[in-house]
């Protein structure tokens, strides 16, 4: 491949005037809404006063949700807003862009269909331009159904499928002759990493446009690529000529010499592709997108390779939801899920099991998160062509929609697709879901999460380029001892197969506590908190000892609504979670991470929450990173212990009755760290 090719853009490119001729409007208030299927409801006029006052994000199951029972509302809501539109958007282009709705939307414009869109993870645009009045209100009415529809996935799944407008609705203007926003509702601009390593990379950019006019337009469609501080590097250009309708334009290849590459957490630097489509001297529109450069390989021996190193990913499985908010998040709960997991030291994240929000996916390209992203098919497939090509819709979307992201390096498939009878049907699907993932975007690897008997035979489990096991040995499955023969055994059947551990994990309540801890039933509501970190001490020493294994997810990082569930502490949720469902209390296990993936030193004595408790003599169990740590006991040495193994125990600490204070102090090269805290003893019988 020849990448000595000067780029040649700037003198033309810093000539055009700095227009803005882009309106994105975020219309996320002055919503009302009912929770039936209102009739007249999609009419001009319709009386609206007993409809509720909302403002977007908006689900009506925040609260049956998950509350237990299996009972949550799925069915239809009705959205109305009415909305001026100044004489200033006459002659251009209107559009409405639904970031998220769950599942099944209708959208009329001034009592007349616009639009339609199957699927509760995608974003969807509907053009407007010839339903609306300016000068005038208009009115914009969204029938929304999370009713089970068999042709539309998922059909099932141990979460909580929560209906409404729950991420944000956007009024786009555009120009006439514009980036089209209809593509899919992507960005309308794909930048394909063609080569990059650490000399040059080359760049393809593809351009979908837009012609609304009648007549044919020609023009130039020019990319700029910019540093962090918006310095032009590079970039290229390629003249059109559009009749109306859409047509792709595509840039050729130009080159950045000696890029700086994203380089995960360590240094996820960014470029910027601004990509502006000029007809006659005047800047139609105007896109700007990501790019972060990088390469990439799974090893079958030695696991996940970022830009060339070993790059192990450490991480967590996500769902979005909140409690008491449902899926209805903002910014201000995406950027805390982040930092929490950021703070716990992990390399990746699996957005499971659907498509998550735009911005979060923005937080990993800027934080340096590696992401599996997923699609909507969650344990059952229904044999009707309708309920494939839904599959296939919303793979495109995930994938066009997302395709910018560097964080972005996994398009997962599916989860735990059990056969159950229908093995050829299941498997011709995923067939065909990665023909098609692979036809639009050779670049990245497929992948899915299969509990599938863990059978190396099974036609599904070698499909994708790589594959993810759900494996929960020491809570639905045995002892936590057989996680690692377990895993070897794999390795051994499948040589050359890569495959990582995609969900492993147990439940834990806060307020459940026991000494010592035995396996409790997982459907029981007995789920102490102790067991959750003894799991998670031995699963991840056997995943560290094993290069191989080229991921590790934790399932889940936070605990999250599952209304069909009732056991543990609380029904309606899956407490899997490192961290509870309102984000406020990190179980002990999130520290044991925290003290093995995040170098800032650490001193964290487990069981704080566990009185009062019982007196007499019992273990105190310390995670730290620290080289030593020592332990005081109400003000009296315990003694000090090395810590390399991030973990110690001081066993038969003696606690007297009443109020007991532990302290625990950690000295290393990286600094000193210390924690303490008081446990109320008494006594009583048994060891809970």
């Amino acid at each position: 491949m020849n990448i000595s090719r000067p780029a040649v853009l700037f003198c033309i490119s810093l000539s055009i005037a700095a227009a803005q001729p882009r309106v994105d409007r975020v219309i996320n208030s002055g919503w009302r809404f009912t929770r039936e299927d209102a009739p007249g409801a999609a009419a001009r006029y319709c009386p609206e006063t007993r409809w509720e006052r909302i403002s977007l994000p908006h689900t009506w199951n925040a609260l049956d949700g998950q509350d237990g029972g299996n009972n949550y509302y799925r069915g239809v809501g009705w959205y109305r807003r009415h909305i001026a539109l100044p004489e200033a958007y006459r002659g251009r282009s209107l559009f409405l862009k639904f970031d998220g709705v769950s599942t099944v939307t209708h959208v009329f414009v001034n009592g007349a269909p616009v639009g339609e869109h199957r699927g509760g993870f995608g974003a969807f645009c509907v053009d407007i331009s010839s339903r609306v009045s300016f000068g005038a209100s208009n009115v914009i009415a969204v029938k929304v159904s999370n009713a089970r529809d068999t042709a539309v996935p998922p059909l099932r799944g141990d979460f909580t499928v929560f209906g409404g407008i729950y991420r944000s609705v956007h009024l786009l203007v555009l120009d006439r002759l514009s980036v089209s926003p209809l593509d899919d509702a992507s960005p309308g601009v794909s930048i394909r990493q063609v080569h990059v390593d650490s000399s040059a990379a080359v760049v393809s950019v593809t351009t979908v446009l837009r012609n609304a006019t009648g007549e044919e337009r020609t023009g130039t469609v020019r990319c700029v690529i910019r540093d962090r501080r918006g310095r032009p590097v590079t970039g290229g250009e390629s003249p059109f000529s559009v009749p109306p309708g859409s047509r792709s334009i595509a840039i050729p290849d130009f080159v950045l010499q000696h890029p700086h590459l994203w380089q995960g957490r360590a240094d996820p630097f960014l470029y910027s592709a601004e990509v502006s489509l000029v007809s006659h001297g005047e800047v139609k529109d105007r896109v700007a997108q990501p790019l972060g450069l990088r390469f990439f390989n799974v090893d079958p021996e030695k696991g996940f390779f970022l830009n060339g190193k070993p790059y192990p990913l450490r991480g967590v499985n996500r769902h979005q939801d909140r409690e008491g908010m449902g899926w209805a998040i903002g910014m201000k709960e995406q950027r805390e899920d982040f930092r929490l997991i950021t703070d716990m030291g992990c390399t990746a994240v699996r957005l499971a099991h659907y498509q998550h929000a735009q911005e979060f996916y923005e937080l990993c390209d800027r934080g340096g998160i590696v992401v599996w992203a997923e699609l909507a098919l969650v344990d059952e497939v229904h044999p009707s062509a309708q309920f494939a090509d839904c599959c296939r819709d919303q793979l495109r979307e995930l994938i066009k929609q997302n395709f910018n992201h560097p964080s972005i390096v996994f398009w997962s498939l599916s989860n735990e697709l059990i056969p159950d009878g229908r093995e050829e049907i299941t498997t011709d699907l995923v067939v065909s879901l990665n023909a098609l993932a692979k036809s639009l975007d050779p670049a990245r690897y497929t992948t899915l999460a299969s509990r599938s008997n863990y059978d190396w035979s099974l036609r599904i489990n070698n499909i994708t380029d790589v594959i993810g096991y759900n494996l929960y040995k020491g809570w639905y499955e045995k002892a936590v001892e057989d996680f690692g023969p377990c895993v070897d055994t794999l390795h051994r059947r499948l040589p050359g197969r890569p495959f990582c551990i995609s969900e492993y994990g147990a439940g834990a309540g806060i307020h459940q506590h026991e000494f010592p801890a035995m396996k409790p039933e997982p459907g029981g509501t007995w789920h102490p908190e102790e067991w959750q970190s003894i799991l998670h001490e031995s699963t991840w020493k056997a995943i560290a000892e094993r290069p191989w294994i080229w991921g590790a997810f934790v399932w889940n990082m936070f605990d999250f609504g599952s209304d069909g569930r009732s056991e543990g502490e609380l029904p309606g949720r899956n407490d899997k979670g490192l961290v509870t469902y309102d984000r406020k209390v990190k179980k002990d296990a999130f520290f044991w991470y925290r003290a093995n993936w995040n170098p800032s030193p650490l001193v964290h004595i487990t069981g704080k929450r566990f009185t009062p408790r019982r007196s007499g003599p019992s273990d105190v169990k310390v995670y730290s990173n620290c080289d030593s740590v020592s332990l005081f006991v109400n003000g009296a040495p315990a003694g000090a212990k090395e810590c390399s193994a991030r973990v110690v125990v001081w066993r038969a600490v003696d606690f007297h009755e009443g109020k007991n204070s532990i302290r625990a102090v950690g000295a290393g090269k990286e600094g000193t760290a210390r924690d303490s805290c008081t446990v109320t003893c008494e006594v009583v019988a048994g060891g809970r």
